[in-house]
This record gives structure tokens, C-alpha cells and sequence, in this order.
């Protein structure tokens, strides 16, 4: 451990400012890092498009806690399926905020189908960690037959049947009407009311 102290009257007072922050810096500095992916790994883009989502990583130190202030490279690849950043370049630099988190997003993808991957590293004093992002292009449609359609569909048809649960309700309340105000009609227990709107067939009354 160096003494202030014995800094301050060796060297002088603003030699000592200097060497003092600097050995604070080193021991602020992690001794490991670790780094992942956080948001974006895997993600699918159709050819020739623009990334409508990023890629965030977060860093961490040999305690598990968030590190700010280290610099994250982003690097796609120079050739074959990828693309280049919104500046133009196929690296991007970025430093971790507080909470250990640094994100890259609006890339312009090419035009060539297939796997590719964003090479990652972290760095802040000797300490460096690397990580890998999977991402892949393919044609629109492929990208498409991709999304969860039918999660889409089950919802849309949920809906119809509440639809149809509605009308029908109605359709029972004005036919019990008219019954209560013909008395002379059929009797209600006889009246049957079928409502047919699409699929399922919803049929009130004896069958």
C-alpha cells in the first residue's frame, strides 16, 4: 500500500493528484469480467432489411455486480451474410451504463441468405471478456412462415366466438318476447331459434 503522505513529499503536490487517481482507477478496475447476451441473440431478419431490434450484452465483474464504464465492441462479419451499422462501418463501439448494460440496434442488413454471428468483447483495464450473438437472413416469407401465426388465429377465433355468443343471447331475448306478447303463437318451451355464423353452428331451443 503507498502511502499519500509519502507521495505528497517525494514528488510534490501535483504529481501526487495524478498518481493518486491512477491507482484508484486500477483499483476500481474488475479483475474478471464476464459478459452475455441479453436481449437479440438468435433474432431472424429478412434479407436486405434493417434491424428493428438491438442487441444488448451486460457485463459483469468476478462478484456478479454490474460494471460501468467498459467497452463493448460490436463486430460483424466482413463477408458472406451480415451487414454494417447505422455508421456506416462493421464495428461499433459502445460503454456499459451503470447498470452494466451496452446495446448496438439499427443495422442495415445485406443480401445474402444464412447464419452469421456478432462478435462481442468487453474490456476495462486487463480485465476482457468475448461472447458470440446468433443471427441469421432469409427471405421475407420465410421470415413470416417464422412468427407465431397461429397464436394469431387462436385469438381471432376466440373472438368470433364471443361474436356469436352475443348475437345468439340476443336472438333468444327477442324471440322469449314475442312469445310472452302472442300468447296465442306457440307455446315458449316450443320455439326453437337456430343462429348459424360460421363455425361453430349455435342453436337455441329443443333440437
Amino acid at each position: 500500500m503507498i502511502r499519500k503522505d509519502v507521495v505528497r513529499r517525494s514528488i510534490g503536490q501535483p504529481l501526487a493528484l495524478i498518481l493518486t487517481a491512477v491507482l484508484a482507477w486500477g483499483a476500481d478496475a474488475p479483475s474478471i469480467l464476464t459478459i452475455r447476451v441479453a436481449e437479440g441473440d438468435g433474432a431472424s431478419y429478412a434479407l436486405g432489411s434493417r434491424a428493428t431490434r438491438g442487441v444488448a450484452v451486460l457485463v459483469t465483474d468476478e462478484a456478479g455486480r454490474p460494471v460501468e464504464g467498459a467497452t463493448v465492441s460490436f463486430t460483424l462479419p466482413a463477408e458472406g451474410p451480415g451487414g454494417i451499422f447505422s455508421t456506416g462501418g462493421r464495428t461499433e463501439i459502445a460503454a456499459t451504463r451503470v447498470d452494466g448494460r451496452a446495446a448496438v440496434w439499427g443495422m442495415q442488413w445485406n443480401r445474402t441468405a444464412g447464419p452469421f454471428e456478432i462478435r462481442i468483447t468487453a474490456v476495462k483495464g486487463q480485465a476482457r471478456a468475448s461472447v458470440v450473438s446468433s443471427q441469421s437472413l432469409s427471405s421475407l416469407a420465410e421470415v413470416r412462415a417464422a412468427a407465431p401465426e397461429r397464436t394469431l388465429a387462436a385469438r381471432g377465433g376466440h373472438k368470433l366466438l364471443w361474436i356469436s355468443l352475443v348475437v345468439a343471447a340476443g336472438a333468444a331475448v327477442a324471440v322469449a318476447g314475442d312469445a310472452v306478447r302472442n300468447p296465442s303463437a306457440s307455446s315458449v318451451g316450443s320455439v326453437t331459434a337456430s343462429l348459424k355464423i360460421g363455425t361453430p353452428t349455435i342453436s337455441l331451443g329443443p333440437q
